[in-house]
């Protein structure tokens, strides 16, 4: 793999790049994840619609600040015509590259014939690729699965119409729409993709180590590495592959002061763009994946859901992540 990706005309610092995730990799979240290495963030996955009719939560999805590009904006719809009229009209915003969504699986999506829901319609997603890299000088990728059931595991032809319309990458996700994430992903397929295009792919599915990033490269070919589930509680992984590709060097996992560290900072950055009311309650899944699988993380999660506070927040991680022998005893 080499160690620089080029999308278009963007250039990244690595081939790590921060999967999109609802409720998830929002602007605090990617401010992490880039500090830890990643080379190119994406956002939540934003509704073509909901900026038409001006929903006032779209504003805050499509918030960038610089010091996090590159950063690819997602965008999902099934119209067209919508999502080429939107594709330019956000262009001026600070994204770098626009991605459109034909991956996502949840049923309000999918049940609107957006997301995943597309790759069952091969002449839809043509004239939706076709729509938005023709309203756009920005460039344009697009995230898929593997099909949408195992009746259906076309994506090599749609990965080949991307390409057709003139897209700058794809990224694939080896499952299909109908395993969700159950289940190994199939990195078989995103090899056959790597096989039949020319523009760069993207893997996705399972990352969640080094050796497994390594593994995805040698598998596959892949020009990139998109990690999802695995960075949630964990911005870290992004380091530690990177490093891992570069040296073979197998860095530690973080210990517990790290990753109480961590865990505030994410806090304090998600109060100061959210305010504490919002950005407290954001915080309580997070904390569930920061501290999952270590000691007494049943009860810190217990106790999570009924702070409100910054203050109290800090106060709990102080006594929780305090030496072992004091545990029972502060937290009981």
């Amino acid at each position: 793999m080499k160690e620089n990706l080029t999308i278009g005309n963007v250039t990244l610092a690595n081939p790590l790049i921060l999967a999109p995730m609802a409720g998830v990799t929002d602007l605090p979240f990617r401010l992490l994840c880039k500090e830890q290495g990643a080379g190119l963030l994406c956002t939540e996955m934003i509704s073509a619609k909901a900026i038409l009719y001006k929903n006032k939560n779209t504003k805050a999805l499509m918030k960038i600040l610089p010091q996090e590009r590159p950063v690819s904006l997602q965008l999902f719809g099934s119209e067209p015509e919508v999502m080429g009229l939107i594709a330019a009209k956000i262009e001026e915003h600070p994204f770098d590259i626009l991605d459109i969504n034909m991956g996502c699986p949840v049923p309000k999506v999918v049940n609107n014939g957006e997301g995943s829901a597309l790759m069952k319609d091969p002449q839809k997603v043509r004239a939706i690729v076709t729509a938005v890299v023709r309203a756009v000088k920005k460039p344009v990728t697009v995230k898929i699965r593997k099909g949408f059931d195992s009746d259906h595991e076309n994506a090599v032809e749609i990965a080949r119409i991307i390409e057709d319309c003139g897209a700058a990458a794809v990224a694939v996700h080896g499952r299909t729409r109908e395993q969700y994430y159950s289940g190994e992903a199939d990195w078989e397929i995103i090899r056959k993709v790597k096989e039949a295009v020319h523009i760069p792919v993207i893997g996705n599915g399972d990352v969640d180590s080094p050796k497994k990033a390594a593994a995805l490269v040698e598998q596959t070919g892949c020009d990139g590495i998109m990690i999802g589930r695995a960075a949630r509680g964990n911005p870290w992984i992004f380091h530690r592959i990177n490093t891992y590709l570069q040296t073979g060097e197998l860095e530690p996992l973080p210990d517990r002061q790290e990753i109480a560290t961590m865990l505030l900072r994410h806090a304090r950055l998600q109060v100061e763009e959210k305010g504490e009311y919002t950005g407290i309650r954001e915080m309580r899944k997070h904390i569930a994946w920061y501290t999952a699988g270590l000691p007494h993380s049943t009860r810190m999660r217990g106790m999570v859901n009924e702070i409100c506070t910054l203050s109290d927040l800090e106060k709990m991680v102080r006594i929780y992540f305090q030496p072992q022998g004091r545990m029972d005893e502060s937290l009981g």
